[in-house]
């Protein structure tokens, strides 16, 4: 026992390694996970022989709920809503049509028997969560035209559709379903998946928003707890138990709530662990010695996907929605397959029903070229298209507002008509329980002392210390879109409701305090404070 968990303890510290060397590689992480637990293997240096398939997808089962549930409570709801029809296009015909596709190009080209071939094309049909989230902020790339939250979301809600072809496909292969059965089951994967999902998710943000105190870590076991038995409560209905965890992290994520953000970096670190369980465990069930048999129908199956069919489902759903080329070719390249396809691929070699081929190993080749090839790309192709916006932060959450630290700082800009500008800081009144930390001027960093003189444009960094207690603030973004009854109003006409503040005005490119005098406009992003519900 204590040899194991030595042993599970040495291939955390060389996964946290491994992130490091890829992250200044440029060499996707998730990938580095995979190639790690091929090592280990039984033709890998360590020769560990690991042949349970039925173990494997019960563990990764339950690393998908926390990747799922984790994919959704980091999206932004704001962000997300304008490009949300698109995503869910994607999500669901993109996932059939792909999944069409390839099996027809399995069937007529490489000879692959029918059902086997559907089968095939319904593993590999849904793009990969936890690999695009990893790219996307490992790499930092903030993308123009929401592309980053059309893939996020796309990513994040088409495992559901491409779990239940999965379903569908072993369940007719093994004479399990009739056509009214077939019907039966989609609408309860479909049904019991949004009622499970939202239903508890809604009282458990009730739960949330009426928190009170300091149980930070009992919050954090109440939202494990919750996505734990959503999954399971829905599974056990017949219902898709990703898209109930899925919908489930949207409604929690986006809610107003305390304490959210030490949540943020709980599941931060959950997940993570998640990953490098589910890619390590993954290579370590791999056997590369059975993969040249294979090698030729899984290229040709990877060719076929990358450069035909993901670009031709692309560019025949954002047909109608007006998207750039720009933004269809950088969508169709960010197809990136992981672990998910090979999990259900474990799916298929656990069931009942017969299959001539080796399934796992066609996906595990596929998913090696898409995250050591497409995953390598991404960056570099983004930048190509001219796709980077400098503005944007991809990396933005609801909850990056929160209070966290013992001490918080805060920045003030010095107007040329600032009382304070050409003063040195000698001069400048006592100001109890404050200090002036740093000058940002013309982007260098100055350290003040007595002596420092502040020049109009100067930006001074303060710092003060947080509250020891929960004040039971929540922090809540309107964005002023065109009709909103607020625009053209200034703040002292307006009746933000009881115990609201405006505490920051987003404009454009600037940002600022409000006061009384000032006037909205269409485009502002306005930030209130308020108490939780």
């Amino acid at each position: 026992m204590n040899l194991l968990l030595l042993a599970g303890a040495a291939v955390i510290f060389l996964c946290l390694a491994l992130t490091k060397i890829s992250a200044k590689l440029g060499f996707p992480t998730l990938l580095a996970f995979l190639l790690l637990g091929m090592l280990f293997g039984c033709d890998g240096l360590f020769h560990i022989p690991f042949e349970d398939y039925a173990l494997s997808e019960s563990v990764c089962t339950v690393a998908l709920i926390f990747i799922m549930f984790y994919g959704g409570f980091g999206t932004s709801w704001r962000q997300a809503r304008p490009i949300v029809g698109r995503a869910v296009i994607l999500s669901t015909l993109g996932v059939i049509l792909t999944a069409l596709l390839v099996g027809l190009f399995c069937h007529y080209v490489l000879k692959i028997a029918f059902w086997d071939s559907m089968l095939l094309g319904s593993v590999i049909s849904s793009t990969d969560a936890a690999s695009v989230f990893a790219i996307l902020r490992s790499k930092r790339l903030d993308l123009r035209e929401n592309t980053a939250s059309l893939l996020e979301v796309e990513s994040g809600s088409n495992d559901p559709c491409s779990y239940m072809l999965t379903v569908i496909i072993l369940g007719i292969m093994s004479g399990q379903f009739g056509s009214g059965q077939l019907v039966e089951l989609v609408l309860a994967q479909l049904g019991w998946g949004v009622v499970v999902g939202i239903g508890p998710a809604l009282i458990g943000r009730r739960l949330l928003e009426g928190w009170k105190g300091q149980e930070s870590g009992s919050r954090a076991m109440l939202v494990f707890a919750l996505a734990v038995a959503i999954y399971a409560l829905s599974s056990l209905l017949g219902g898709n138990g990703y898209l109930s965890v899925y919908l489930a992290g949207i409604i929690l994520g986006n809610a107003n709530w305390a304490k959210k953000r030490e949540l943020v970096h709980f599941f931060d670190g959950l997940t993570g662990l998640m990953q490098m369980l589910i890619f390590f465990l993954l290579g370590l069930l791999a056997t590369p010695s059975r993969m040249p048999e294979i090698l030729g129908p899984a290229l040709a199956i990877t060719i076929f996907l990358t450069i035909i069919a993901r670009p031709l489902t692309v560019v025949l759903l954002l047909a109608p929605c007006r998207s750039s080329w720009g933004q269809k070719i950088l969508v169709s390249a960010a197809g990136l397959r992981g672990a998910a396809s090979i999990v259900f691929a474990t799916m298929a070699m656990v069931s009942p029903a017969y299959m001539q081929k080796d399934i796992f190993h066609i996906v595990m080749v596929i998913v090696l070229c898409s995250l050591g090839l497409q995953g390598s790309l991404l960056a570099p192709l983004a930048r190509r298209l001219g796709m980077i916006d400098a503005q944007a932060n991809v990396l933005k959450t609801f909850s990056d507002y929160s209070e966290e630290a013992p001490v918080d700082f805060i920045e003030l800009q010095i107007r040329p008509d600032h009382p304070w500008a050409q003063r040195q800081l000698k001069e400048l009144p006592a100001l109890p329980g404050l200090l002036i930390v740093m000058i940002l001027r013309q982007g260098e960093r100055i350290i003040p002392d007595g002596q420092t003189t502040i020049l109009p444009g100067d930006a001074l960094i303060l710092s003060a210390l947080a509250p020891e207690e929960d004040l039971g603030l929540c922090l809540r973004e309107i964005h002023l879109e065109a009709g909103h009854p607020w625009i053209g109003r200034s703040l002292s006409q307006i009746k933000l409701g009881p115990q609201k503040l405006a505490l920051v005005l987003k404009r454009q490119e600037e940002t600022s305090i409000p006061n009384g005098l000032t006037v909205l406009q269409e485009g502002d992003l306005l930030v209130l404070s308020q108490a939780p519900r």
